[in-house]
């Protein structure tokens, strides 16, 4: 299981002995996974400031959990059909220990194996500072991803939008990619070459009457450049004075003319913005071979094929961008990104986890300080209830009121405004490392 229970009894002998009885059943019923969780001695300041320090790291946790939970979801958007490799690109940048410190640890070696970071968060420090150190650093963490989320989305939705434009028929797709310069008479002061959509069954039809739809047709100037699965696109020259009653004649014959005017420098524009854009998701943005593989999410493989006729040279419409791509190496800064500050926020938000302990084991057991922090891993979702039978049993002792409680919910546990289901006799605080919703 991904779910942890870090809980902590007074560290007298009674209680010690306490702890070894409910590691000592635990084990036996194989109910958990049970290690000792080390957390150093704070400053402590006053009991009135631990008051206002506990209902700060209360919200401080849930923020962390929240910011965790947003930047995995964002590892999950950015490799997009590699969702498959997710998790491990979810890892803690090495333990705390000195041998460890330049390795990946998976998320659950890394609680389990936890040691305090002296060096980020140092305890000679007041405990306010160190919370505020966490609270600064998360909040940096946060206002960065927006930043770069906000980038990635915007450069995915413009190739999304140029992406549309490619798929669909002859009658709503772009044709930037299907026609070239040659497929036109250009610059002339009296003709003009119209492109005219012609349902395949109507073909034999165009080809004998194209010429007669109107005055002033070109003769022999129809040349089929492209089809698909419903029909074809021809070209057809005419005089420009005659092109309204061209138009009219053509739709009597249930032949569309599509408005289109070849402009070199707008097609030119269009196809390298596609390029650009590309070019920038898969260098910038992606790792390689994910955004660009076929059968990727952002570049539907489900559009009509459009083959366009008489130039060899020419890609054809249906061919995406990425299959004329070539597959790079490498992931790109934002997953890079993701990778190393989720790490940074989950190893923050595990270090919030210890302060809550000790600041809660203060509140609870007095001072000088002393207890003992433990991280149960329950080792399946249906021994829970049993594991906090045996915990509420071992611990009753603690709070007697409290205790009670747990078994008959009309128990109040006088000035305490918890719920009775998320106080105990001990304290605790969970882990739940399951980040997908």
């Amino acid at each position: 299981m991904s779910e942890f229970w870090l809980i902590s009894a007074p560290g007298d002998k009674e209680n010690l002995q306490a702890l070894e009885r409910m590691h000592t059943v635990t084990s036996k019923s194989n109910l958990s996974y049970n290690t000792k969780f080390t957390i150093p001695e704070f400053k402590v300041g006053t009991l009135d400031s631990l008051v206002g320090l506990s209902d700060e790291l209360g919200k401080l946790d849930a923020f962390a959990e929240s910011l965790i939970k947003r930047m995995a979801q964002s590892v999950v958007e950015v490799m997009e059909d590699a969702k498959g490799k997710v998790q491990e690109n979810l890892l803690a940048n090495g333990g705390l220990k000195e041998k460890m410190k330049y390795l990946k640890t998976d998320l659950t070696s890394f609680v389990t194996h936890f040691e305090w970071d002296m060096a980020k968060y140092p305890v000679k420090q007041p405990l306010v500072s160190v919370v505020d150190t966490l609270a600064k650093q998360l909040a940096q963490i946060e206002t960065d991803l927006k930043s770069r989320t906000a980038a990635y989305n915007t450069l995915k939705t413009n190739l999304e939008n140029l992406e549309k434009k490619s798929m669909g028929n002859l009658f709503t797709r772009t044709l930037s990619d299907i026609v070239s310069k040659d497929d036109f008479v250009l610059d002339s002061e009296y003709l003009i070459t119209l492109l005219v959509i012609v349902p395949k069954p109507s073909y034999s039809q165009w080809q004998k009457t194209y010429e007669s739809l109107s005055d002033m047709v070109v003769p022999r100037s129809t040349k089929l450049i492209a089809e698909d699965n419903e029909g074809g696109l021809f070209t057809v020259t005419l005089f420009r004075k005659v092109i309204d009653d061209f138009k009219t004649k053509a739709k009597e014959n249930k032949f569309t003319v599509r408005e289109f005017y070849y402009d070199e420098n707008e097609v030119k524009r269009e196809r390298e913005e596609m390029t650009r854009l590309l070019s920038d998701k898969k260098q910038q943005y992606q790792t390689s071979c994910v955004a660009l593989k076929k059968g990727s999410s952002t570049f539907p493989d489900h559009r009509v094929k459009v083959t366009p006729l008489g130039n060899p040279d020419r890609p054809a419409a249906g061919q995406t961008d990425r299959e004329r791509e070539s597959e790079g190496e490498g992931e790109g800064p934002l997953l890079r990104w993701l990778k190393v500050n989720f790490s940074e926020a989950f190893i923050a938000w595990i270090h919030i986890k210890g302060l809550r302990v000790f600041v809660e084991s203060v509140l609870r057991y007095g001072l000088p300080v002393n207890f003992q922090a433990v991280l149960l891993q329950p080792h399946k979702k249906s021994s829970t209830k049993r594991l906090r039978e045996v915990l509420n049993s071992v611990f009753r002792h603690l709070d007697q009121v409290a205790a009670a409680s747990i078994l008959d919910a009309s128990v109040e546990i006088p000035g305490l405004q918890l719920s009775n289901q998320d106080y105990f006799p001990y304290v605790y605080f969970h882990i739940d490392l399951s980040l997908f919703d």
